[in-house]
């Protein structure tokens, strides 16, 4: 075991704090990593205060799985990376390896699946601890190669709000020739109008705010929607092949259903706290599709890493020191980020 220096939360109501944590030296599959960059995911300050009742936090709780790094050692069984790689560690760091889920590439769905923090950690007996940290081990597996043109502090929010937005828009067939909308310009949102625009689609973004056209259109948007305008929506109705809702607010879901075409299809990646209200009419006039998404496996995580880095495609951050955290989620609570906060892990030595 070794320690490592780290931020965590002891309770609910605490804010996040110096600590130091136990790691586990490398198993003969594992990977020892130096963490350079963490960003900052609207469900690290949920899990740190305890808000999602289906996932209680056990604390202490160290948050972060949006990780890019460093390897400084490899155990004896591993070929895939060598000390100095640049990799980067998602949001799994283990799962059974064996079930239909994950022979199918598909580790997020499997029962078994270990979280990269809050999770159980079969390693130590207790849990597994995140990304604000200065270093991690983890198994081969889940480490993933970051392309070297990449910048780093961007690369990181690629392999959660990266792969969260890049799934569903492989899965369903996003390509040249589509008409695609994206709900939202936050963390999401942001990610989901590069994709679809590399990926050749005509994309339109729906937001509540006209202040966020320009930013939109910058991002790769073709045309900017506001939501509340009925007359710019219905302008749209039965036009889209797929729409993206990256919301994670209470919103009216029939509004988008209605503007899908024929087998046209809505995919949700947020995940608003409240249940959402569905008509069944939008469902059945079309024969439209209400699906989610949940982030995608390690194969496809490493092919939307290597299409970002064949599209110069990176998330829009602000970096952040370790020490500003707190502040960071006061300001991601009031949407305060574009697009994505990430820490400096080198801030833990000062």
């Amino acid at each position: 075991m070794f320690q490592a220096k780290a931020y965590a939360a002891v309770s609910a109501t605490a804010p996040l704090a110096p600590t130091t944590i136990q790691r586990r030296e490398p198993t003969p599959h594992d990977v020892r990593i130096e963490i350079l960059f963490c960003g900052v995911c609207h469900s690290d300050l949920h899990q740190a205060r305890n808000e999602w009742s289906g996932f209680p936090t056990v604390f202490p709780c160290v948050p972060g799985h949006e990780i890019v790094g460093r390897v400084t050692a490899v155990g004896s069984a591993v070929t895939k990376f060598k000390a100095g790689d640049t990799v980067a560690v998602g949001c799994m760091v283990d799962s059974d390896g064996t079930c239909p889920e994950c022979v199918a590439g598909l580790e997020q769905f499997c029962p078994g699946v270990t979280l990269t923090y809050n999770a159980a950690d079969k390693h130590s007996g207790g849990i597994t601890y995140g990304g604000y940290s200065d270093g991690i081990v983890v198994d081969q597996r889940f480490v993933l190669k970051v392309p070297s043109n990449l910048p780093l502090a961007g690369a990181a929010p690629l392999v959660c709000a990266g792969i969260t937005t890049y799934s569903p828009l492989r899965h369903w067939g996003v390509t040249r020739g589509k008409k695609v909308g994206i709900v939202g310009l936050g963390g999401l949102g942001h990610m989901g109008v590069k994709f679809a625009h590399a990926l050749g689609a005509h994309v339109v973004l729906f937001t509540t705010s006209a202040r966020k056209k320009d930013d939109a259109l910058r991002l790769g948007a073709d045309e900017v929607v506001v939501s509340t305008d009925a007359n710019a929506m219905q302008k749209h109705a039965g036009s889209f092949d797929f729409i993206l809702d990256t919301v994670s607010a209470t919103h009216d879901l029939n509004a988008y259903l209605s503007l899908l075409r024929r087998d046209g299809n809505l995919t949700l990646v947020g995940a608003p706290s409240e249940p959402l209200k569905i008509d069944a009419f939008p469902l059945i006039f079309g024969r439209h599709r209400l699906s989610g998404s949940l982030i995608g496996g390690i194969a496809e995580t490493q092919e939307m890493l290597d299409f970002c880095g064949q599209h110069g495609i990176t998330a829009d951050v602000e970096v952040i020191r370790m020490q500003d955290i707190n502040s960071a989620f006061e300001r991601l609570l009031k949407a305060d980020v574009k697009y994505r906060f990430v820490i400096d892990m080198a801030s833990l030595k000062q």
